[in-house]
């Protein structure tokens, strides 16, 4: 009893291994649908690791598209870790849009982390981009009125340059500093007002798609307002700096004049100090003369009488009104 329990599960086992080596459904469809493929095939992919239902599926489509990629190719894009359904479905598009794409690019594409699907719809149905894309583009004239502007920017994939070339972000920039270049050169708002395509055309003539994966088809202006005046407020606050440049040199002057006078007033305190004490040698000097004989009484007297009469004098010119203070 045991031994033909353990023939029906050996048969059973392989029966499974047969049906996981050899997909017999998948293999009955590419045959349906034309595609040649051989058993071994399918039991090397599974070997090999690679997914026969993606290979097979994508040599169907392929085929029933009227083009022609060896297996071997699939496989090898496919173990690169790419998106074969994607670059099959790329290849198909590009074929029927009559756009120049090879096998090889698309897989180059793929790999290089772009949707090659989506670049070749782009290339047949144009995007458009808004530049910014939030907000809007402050620039300022030469009278210096802001303006504020927003563009879109129609752009078309470049299957050739997809490959290395820059992203949305750099056209934005592009554009962007195209447009603050352009308002800036004008001489007033008003003409960029009047004329907002002549921003576009001569944004779109400095060829800003240069290096990038894409081909800038136009650039629209969707939006212009009027923003600050700039220019006024840069001249207020080089006033407001100006004055304040004059308010601390005037203070600086005072205070400037305020130390000489005070070092005036200390010179002339310390002179007043010095004639004080000089005036009060004089006495000194008198008694000093009289005790060596160098004075008379008659001299004492004559002094003391010009000393009167000088006191008089200054007296007489000076004002009333400084004799009663």
């Amino acid at each position: 009893m045991a031994f033909p329990i353990i023939l029906i599960l050996i048969v059973i086992g392989f029966l499974f291994l047969f049906v996981w080596l050899i997909p017999v459904r998948l293999w009955i469809s590419a045959i349906a649908a034309g595609v040649r493929i051989g058993v071994f095939s399918l039991v090397g992919m599974r070997l090999r690791k690679v997914n026969p239902h993606v290979i097979i599926n994508s040599l169907i489509m392929l085929h029933k598209a009227g083009l022609s990629v060896n297996t071997d190719r699939l496989e090898a894009h496919y173990l690169a870790g790419g998106d074969v359904i994607r670059v099959v479905k790329a290849l198909i598009s590009a074929d029927k849009a009559n756009l120049n794409l090879t096998f090889e690019r698309a897989c180059a594409i793929d790999l290089a982390g772009r949707d090659v699907l989506d670049a070749v719809k782009t290339s047949v149905n144009p995007k458009v981009i808004d530049a910014p894309k939030e907000g809007t583009l402050a620039a300022v004239a030469k009278d210096g009125i802001e303006l504020k502007v927003k563009a879109r920017v129609t752009v078309r994939a470049n299957l050739e340059r997809l490959v290395g070339g820059a992203t949305e972000e750099t056209i934005i920039a592009r554009v962007g500093e195209g447009i603050v270049t352009t308002i800036g050169s004008s001489e007033s708002y008003k003409q960029v007002l009047e004329n907002p395509d002549l921003i576009s055309k001569t944004v779109l003539a400095k060829g800003l798609d240069a290096g990038t994966a894409f081909e800038i088809l136009s650039i629209d202006i969707a939006d212009v307002d009027v923003g600050a005046n700039i220019g006024a407020e840069l001249q207020a606050r080089q006033a407001e700096a100006d004055l304040k440049v004059a308010q601390a040199k005037a203070e600086t002057r005072r205070a400037m004049a305020v130390a000489q006078e005070q070092e005036m007033r200390a010179r002339a305190e310390e002179m007043r100090a010095k004639l004080i004490e000089a005036e009060a040698q004089v006495p000194l000097a008198i008694a000093q003369a009289f005790r060596e004989g160098k004075l008379g009484v008659l001299d004492y007297y004559y002094l003391k009488n010009i000393q009167a009469d000088t006191s008089m004098r200054e007296r007489i010119a000076k004002p009333k009104e400084e004799e009663k203070k």
